[in-house]
């Protein structure tokens, strides 16, 4: 098991990429996260939904995500509450004081997966949860040290000495441990370190010595790495090749989800993509995307109030392109209406009133992938769909994407507003190409999004095998 000093230490990573060494030595190895907290998820093969980040480690494994590698997610609605679900489908909301309540049946469900995963794969790395040392949580704890002591599985402490207290941070971190669960930990990785390791050896020297374990290892900072996020929403990276042509902005609504569905322009040669903000200026752009997110009607009202509703009306006036993607794409229509309270105390709210159409939510979560074809120009498309609204509606027979079974979305008659309940969609090269090209990109190169995620969980594996004493990492028991 990886567990970190801090939230964002490397846990993620490390996984991947031990997952992905693994996997190329011909074993057996599946990812596991007990529990996770995120807003980014994906569907999985058995019609379930888990963390974007267990996805990807299933991906670095050559396995199709499946529900028991992350059994239980938190999708956070408010500050202090979060939707439940366990074994992929959606249980209900509750407050932080009603889920500690419910750990104990929580952890139920965790064991079941770990046992069948166990049964299946020579191995599980295991992913923890923010810090084991976080004191106020230990009681009824499943994420953690609750979980390596219930089936006995040693620990790996990773930290991230880019963000400086590196050693206080592994240090502090044992010394808020029981004397068993600091028996557990077995030795320790360095994360993201910059510049001469032998500055760095006295360091390692004193923290051998001072806990009795092994430092098993010294990660470099790994530039321009893109594994895709675990829930963290970077504002301020923008990929900058000096050959962009296309401006592209979202806002960074405060309960975005599933934001990945970006990163193939994030990353796109072509493409200025920015995040914008609360309380930053709404510059010009060629294309508008509303995101997804898990309290649509609340993020509609945040938007309105930073000004995106105006700036959005010139955006078209001036003959802009504008997209939105599940929640987005609610946000599009006439009114949102949440009768029975499942996303928001807001019961009706106005839509922007772009589209002829209105959206009830359901207590039913569709969770489905999809294929089929964008209207546009029958570009093939794949994706995911992960909402709790129906939508309804004239703007409808016009449909953005034809799927296999039903269709899709709408395009306005104009052909300037474009939404979509699909998730994924400019993962597809073809339909990537096909919107860049709607959104007034000329000559639209797009890369090989699917191609570059795999090299790069190449590299880190690359990396991680030049840097790390692997031999002693994969012989602890």
């Amino acid at each position: 098991m990886i567990q970190g000093t801090t939230s964002d230490a490397g846990k993620t990573i490390a996984v991947a990429g031990l997952c992905r060494i693994l996997k190329n030595r011909g074993a057996r190895v599946a990812p596991f996260k007990p529990q996770n907290m995120a807003n980014n998820s994906a569907v999985t093969v058995d019609g379930g939904e888990i963390g974007r980040a267990q996805a990807v480690q299933a991906m670095a494994c050559g396995l199709e995500p499946h529900t028991d590698m992350n059994p239980v997610l938190l999708k956070p609605t408010t500050d202090k509450g979060a939707q439940v679900i366990i074994h992929g489908k959606a249980l209900s909301s509750m407050d932080a004081v009603g889920y500690h309540d419910y750990k104990t049946t929580a952890m139920q469900a965790v064991l079941a997966s770990y046992d069948r995963l166990i049964e299946q794969y020579d191995w599980l790395i295991v992913e923890g949860a923010g810090s084991p040392a976080e004191i106020n949580l230990r009681d009824k704890d499943i994420a953690n040290m609750g979980f390596a002591e219930k089936v006995d599985c040693p620990v790996i402490l990773i930290a991230d000495i880019d963000r400086g207290g590196v050693f206080a941070h592994i240090v502090g971190t044992l010394e808020l441990l029981s004397e068993s669960e600091r028996d557990r930990v077995k030795g320790f990785i360095i994360n993201r370190f910059r510049g001469d390791i032998s500055l760095l050896q006295n360091g390692l020297d004193w923290l051998e010595e001072k806990t009795g374990k092994p430092v098993l290892g010294v990660l470099p900072y790994i530039h321009g790495l893109h594994i895709e996020a675990e829930d963290a929403l970077n504002l301020h990276e923008i990929g900058d090749s000096g050959e962009q042509q296309i401006n592209i902005i979202v806002p960074a609504l405060p309960r975005i989800s599933n934001h990945t569905d970006f990163d193939p322009l994030r990353f796109h040669p072509q493409v200025n993509f920015q995040f914008i903000g609360p309380g930053q200026t709404i510059p010009p752009a060629d294309l508008i995307i509303l995101p997804g997110s898990k309290s649509v009607a609340d993020d509609l009202r945040w938007l309105r109030t930073q000004g995106w509703e105006e700036a959005i009306q010139k955006h078209l006036r001036y003959g802009g392109k504008l997209m939105g993607i599940c929640g987005g794409f609610q946000m599009l229509g006439n009114t949102i209406n949440d009768p029975d309270g499942l996303e928001s105390a807001i019961s009706t709210i106005d839509g922007l009133g772009l589209l002829a159409m209105d959206t009830v939510m359901h207590a039913e979560k569709q969770l489905t992938r999809v294929t089929g074809k964008l209207a546009l120009n029958d570009a093939a498309v794949e994706g995911y769909e992960i909402h709790m609204g129906i939508s309804s509606g004239p703007a409808l027979q016009q449909p953005a994407v034809r799927l296999d079974e039903k269709t899709d979305g709408a395009i306005s008659p104009d052909n300037l507003i474009m939404g979509t309940y699909l998730h994924g969609l400019f993962d597809n090269q073809q339909a990537c190409d096909t919107l860049l090209a709607w959104a007034g990109l000329k000559d639209v190169k797009t890369p090989d999004y699917r191609a570059m995620r795999e090299q790069e969980l190449d590299r880190l594996a690359s990396i991680m095998e030049q840097h790390l004493d692997l031999e002693s990492l994969l012989n602890i028991n």
